[in-house]
């Protein structure tokens, strides 16, 4: 067996500190190198014998890791040893500058040794200052002196007993939770703290493949009752996106000005992020020309940044639907709700390619607009001459409450007007809707 034990070093500013993942973040980080990681003590450990091949060595591993660190602003230090216990204690040796013994592990100091820092003073005493000075030991007398734990580490530092430790695993869903430093009373203070959430989030959804579609960050309230007034334990707000994404930079654009509107009822303490929807995302495919790179927001990022400034009903999206009338072949939803559309029927696909959509006019009326007639000859701006159709739509027929229970059975035609030009009416066929036979024409759009 091969290990590798890693720690990131603490000397970091507090503004640099916020940056930093959480320990379960980190180790998530690790698991795309090995699937055997665990942290012991201070150190996150990765058992690498069985994959070390793939990286082209312990060296080239070493650079890898070195060269990814999740921390970029913290440094990371690293040490590798036949067992864990040789690692870890390698590692401490280098966090404190001192050289590694020739001999490993019978020379290394004994302060290294997690199961014998209980015991320092009076193994000192006894002349003990290195490992090997301890195994020599009578086996039956250290057990009974110190407790079999000291005997058993001494064991799995020799490779004489095997390692038992339990493995990292990745949740299926991301939800992590932080205690803040400090009370925060407004929004950009939360988002001070939410920055260390949102550095897990990214490791999270790229050890996953996905990207994020919708997150929510909840804060505990600090007080039960403020002004005589009952507040509730939780404050949350959700962020929700057109597009799955890992760009953590737009995220945290997105929760700067949801925050920024947003009043805390009391000060919070603590502080949770949880993925409420993720979707698969496929890895981003760029030109080599440098032409076809646009620089800049994409578009969809926009939108979401305007939903969240001006409010979601204000930024809003057409969606079509499944209808042969003109004025239902789409309809206005905003641009972050996730609504799917119903699929049309198989006859309403063979209806729709049966229709010459080529005559749709540019332009439609919000609503159709009733013509007056001259005899049987309907007019707008003057008596209409049809030129083309007519062109037969049925629709309606289900009878729904905003069609009065009646479908709708019109004949289009494309008419000329001697003032407005080109125009689109339509006839309500009399079987319809009136029993005494009137028919009823309708103005629904112009040709530019």
């Amino acid at each position: 067996m091969h290990w590798i034990a890693l720690q990131w070093s603490s000397e970091a500013e507090a503004s640099d500190a916020a940056d930093m993942p959480p320990p379960e973040a980190l180790g998530w980080w690790a698991l795309q190198f090995t699937p055997h990681v665990t942290w012991q003590d201070e150190a996150l450990m990765l058992e690498v014998s069985a994959c070390e091949r793939l990286w082209g060595g312990r060296a080239p591993l070493m650079r890898q890791l070195l060269a990814l660190n999740p921390a970029p602003d913290a440094r990371m230090l690293g040490a590798q040893g036949a067992t864990s216990l040789i690692a870890l204690a390698r590692l401490r040796l280098f966090a404190r500058n001192e050289n590694r013994p020739a001999e490993v592990p019978a020379g290394l100091p004994l302060d290294t040794l997690t199961a014998a820092r209980d015991h320092l003073d009076l193994l000192a005493r006894l002349g003990c200052r290195t490992w090997g000075e301890v195994a020599a030991l009578p086996r039956g007398g250290l057990a009974r002196r110190f407790g079999a734990g000291l005997r058993e580490a001494l064991d799995i530092a020799w490779g004489l007993r095997p390692e038992s430790h339990a493995w990292l695993t990745l949740p299926d869903v991301f939800e992590q939770k932080l205690e803040l430093p400090a009370l925060a009373e407004t929004g950009p203070e939360l988002m001070w703290s939410a920055n260390r959430l949102l550095s897990a989030l990214q490791i999270w959804l790229r050890a996953r493949q996905r990207g994020a579609r919708a997150l929510e960050l909840q804060w505990t309230l600090d007080l039960r009752r403020l002004n005589g007034v009952t507040l509730p334990p939780h404050q949350q707000l959700t962020v929700r996106t057109a597009e799955p994404t890992q760009d953590m930079a737009h995220l945290r654009r997105l929760l700067s000005e949801k925050l920024a509107l947003t009043t805390l009822a009391a000060p919070a303490s603590w502080l949770k992020l949880r993925t409420l929807e993720t979707d698969p995302l496929a890895g981003a495919s760029t030109s080599f020309l440098p032409e076809d790179n646009r620089k800049g927001d994409k578009l969809h990022e926009m939108v979401e940044r305007l939903s969240v400034r001006l409010g979601a009903d204000q930024v809003q999206v057409p969606v079509a639907q499944a209808d042969h009338r003109p004025e239902r072949q789409q309809l206005w939803r905003p641009a972050l709700q996730k609504e799917k559309t119903p699929a049309p029927s198989d006859k309403a696909r063979k209806d729709a390619a049966s229709q010459p959509d080529a005559i749709y006019p540019p332009w439609l009326l919000p609503e159709p607009l009733r013509l007056e007639m001259d005899g049987e000859r309907p007019c707008y701006c003057g008596p209409l001459r049809k030129l083309v159709g007519p062109q037969r739509v049925e629709a309606g027929w289900w009878g729904g409450e905003e069609d009065g229970g009646q479908p709708a059975m019109r004949d289009y035609y494309v008419a000329e007007s001697p003032e407005a030009g080109l125009v689109w009416i339509f006839r309500e066929r009399p079987a319809t809707r009136f029993s005494s036979g009137e028919v009823r024409w309708y103005l629904q759009g112009f040709y530019a």
